[in-house]
């Protein structure tokens, strides 16, 4: 880690620090937008139940009725269905996954137009929220800031994605949960210690500041635990190249993605709940739904496990791994090319990813376990699923940044040795 430090500070690594530093400022304008409250709204009057995920997502932005109150859940949400109706559901869409780069390109435009979509319905809904009493003029307008201030978010990733380091998206959640972790501490001290300073309040202080490291340590550990399938091609052997070629399957190969859509998908009834104001209904959800009760904490888990299976096998398709492989003289050591490969494939990435995403679930529901059984309050038991996404999203892009310092150096290596 030092040593990446050090290359960074390296003056042949200027192009690296100004992206670094593009990045900062980028995310600083983000901050920025969470603190403009749209005109016209009191957000006294705002009661964010069990909203407290948006918001941790969203920097506060949601219990400040800021512009950027739906920060990327639009985007993330719009992203879940549109690779959900990509897996031979919408055959135009199913046929752009396979046409490399530019299907991908007209993907993520589809993506972002039902996202803008998603953002003024959703923004609409809110307005409801925001504002007690207004006409249906108001409630538009106001839906229309909501869903600009979500085409500028989507805008500000991209530029981090381009310009900057890591996933523009990931990194402004990120940031917007780290924002909110200081106030969390302080409130989390305030609540079980506050003036008294008991024996109790302390214990339970110290115990969940270990929770958070624990949960760090663990995060750590799933993201950096893989395993090794070897590799042979035909015509070589690791004695004449001393080297042992193998596929590297992640125990998580999905990271940090699947709490994040599953946060997403959770949070619709809670949506919905806060727009038709239906007594029954926000009743149903908190007993049921909510991170709360015992049946959403459930429901919860599940997702992330799913979606964690969900995600990881869309992201590497054992089918064209072991077409891939077949192409070019690669074979598994007795294992046959062909069916026989991928079946062996999609077996070890199912055995890997059953662990990994459970393990991923427990990290996510360790902190709610721990709010519901001590006297902590619902948004700082939340804030530890936030931790888990800023972990998982910091080491993403702590890896991206090795790889670019060391692709540099190889690069010009090369170019000295010439």
């Amino acid at each position: 880690m030092f040593a990446t430090i050090k290359q960074i500070f390296n003056h042949k690594n200027k192009d690296i620090r100004k992206r670094i530093l593009f990045t900062f400022a980028t995310l600083f304008v983000f901050k920025i937008g969470t603190t403009i409250t749209v005109p016209g709204v009191d957000k006294q009057q705002l009661d964010l139940s069990f909203l407290e995920i948006l918001n941790a997502m969203s920097g506060g932005a949601f219990e400040q009725a800021s512009i950027f109150a739906l920060g990327v859940m639009p985007y993330i949400t719009a992203s879940i269905v549109i690779q959900l109706l990509s897996m031979d559901i919408i055959p135009y869409l199913s046929e752009l996954t396979k046409q490399g780069g530019v299907g991908r390109a007209k993907l993520n435009q589809i993506t972002r137009v039902v996202g803008i979509v998603l953002a003024f319905i959703q923004g609409y809904m809110y307005s409801f929220t925001y504002i007690k009493t207004g006409s249906p003029i108001d409630y538009v307008l106001y839906a229309l800031v909501l869903t600009a201030g979500t085409a500028l978010v989507m805008w500000l990733g991209d530029q981090i994605t381009k310009k900057g380091i890591g996933n523009g998206t990931s990194m402004i959640i990120m940031a917007g949960i780290i924002t909110t972790l200081p106030g969390m501490f302080g409130n989390l001290w305030k609540e079980l210690i506050g003036n008294r300073g008991d024996f109790i309040g302390i214990l339970t202080f110290v115990i969940f500041v270990l929770v958070f490291l624990a949960i760090i340590i663990g995060v750590i550990f799933e993201e950096c635990a893989e395993r090794r399938i070897p590799i042979q091609y035909a015509n070589k052997s690791t004695s004449t190249t001393g080297k042992q070629s193998y596929i590297p399957f992640k125990l998580n190969g999905a990271g940090v993605v699947p709490v994040i859509f599953a946060s997403a998908i959770v949070s619709i009834p809670q949506i919905i709940g806060q727009f038709i104001k239906n007594a029954e209904f926000s009743m149903f959800v908190n007993k049921y739904i909510s991170y709360t009760s015992t049946t959403g904490f459930i429901l919860y888990m599940l997702l992330i496990i799913g979606f964690g299976y969900l995600y990881t096998y869309m992201q590497l398709k054992p089918n064209e791994l072991a077409d891939n492989l077949n192409k070019n003289g690669g074979y598994i050591p007795g294992i046959r090319p062909g069916k026989d490969t991928e079946k062996y494939i999609k077996t070890v990435l199912s055995r890997i990813t059953i662990v990994g995403a459970s393990f991923l679930a427990l990290l996510a529901g360790i902190p709610i376990l721990f709010g519901k059984f001590s006297s902590i309050g619902t948004s700082i038991s939340i804030s530890g699923t936030g931790l888990l996404i800023v972990v998982g999203v910091a080491l993403e892009t702590y890896k991206q940044l090795e790889s670019q310092l060391v692709s540099r150096t190889y690069t010009r290596g090369r170019k000295g040795r010439r």
